[in-house]
C-alpha cells in the first residue's frame, strides 16, 4: 500500500490506471506562491511539501506528492474557479503556447530516500472565439483545472498541438516517470 498526497479526482483516476492499492490523503499544505520563485520552483516545492506532510502521518510508507502550474509567457495561470474567469483565461490563451509544469515528489520512508521530477508539456492553443469558448465551458465545466480546460475530455478540441514526453502529465501526474520511481521504492508495477 502506498499513499497519494492529494484530494484531486484527476490524480486519483490516473493513479488507478496502475491497478495497485493506494490511499488518498489530504496533505493540508499552504499552496501560496513564495515571492520570487519561478513556476518550476513552486511546483517542486509544493509537491515535496505535500509528500512530506503525508509521510509524517505514515512513516515507513511510500508517498506521492504532485503539483502543477500552467504558464503563459511570464504569467502563472491558476484554476479559474468561475465561468467568467475561465472564459477570459481561454480567450487570452487563444493562439498562444501554454507550458504545463507537473512536479512529482516521492518519499520512500522504508528506505529513507526521496526523489523529484518535473515534466514539461507544451500546449499550443488554436485561435478561439467567444462563442466556442462559451460552448466549451458549458459542456466541460473546467473551472477546477489550471489553464481552464480538460485535455482528457472535450478540451482536446481547443488545441493545434501538444508536445510532451508523458501525456498523463498534462492531466496532473506523469505516470511514466512515476512507474520507475515506484519500482525503485520496491512497489511492483507491471
Amino acid at each position: 500500500m502506498f499513499f497519494l498526497a492529494s484530494t484531486s479526482a484527476y490524480r486519483r483516476v490516473l493513479l488507478e490506471r496502475l491497478q495497485l492499492p493506494f490511499e488518498c490523503v489530504a496533505p493540508a499544505v499552504d499552496e501560496q506562491r513564495v515571492t520570487g520563485e519561478t513556476a518550476e520552483q513552486m511546483t517542486i516545492r509544493l509537491a515535496r511539501l505535500k509528500a512530506e506532510a503525508v509521510a509524517r502521518l505514515h512513516p515507513g510508507g511510500v508517498v506521492i506528492g504532485s503539483d502543477q502550474a500552467a504558464v503563459r509567457g511570464a504569467e502563472i495561470l491558476g484554476k479559474p474557479g468561475t465561468a467568467e474567469r475561465c472564459h477570459q483565461q481561454l480567450l487570452q490563451s487563444s493562439g498562444q503556447p501554454v507550458a504545463f509544469l507537473t512536479a512529482v515528489h516521492v518519499v520512500d520512508g522504508a528506505h529513507a530516500r526521496s526523489e523529484s521530477h518535473v515534466d514539461r508539456t507544451l500546449v499550443k492553443f488554436r485561435q478561439l472565439n467567444d462563442a466556442e469558448i462559451a460552448r466549451y465551458i458549458a459542456a466541460d465545466q473546467p473551472l477546477d483545472c489550471a489553464g481552464g480546460f480538460k485535455a482528457e475530455s472535450l478540451g482536446i478540441a481547443l488545441f493545434d498541438q501538444i508536445e510532451s514526453l508523458d501525456p498523463t502529465a498534462l492531466t496532473g501526474l506523469p505516470l511514466i516517470w512515476l512507474c520507475g520511481a515506484l519500482r525503485r521504492a520496491g512497489i511492483p508495477v507491471p
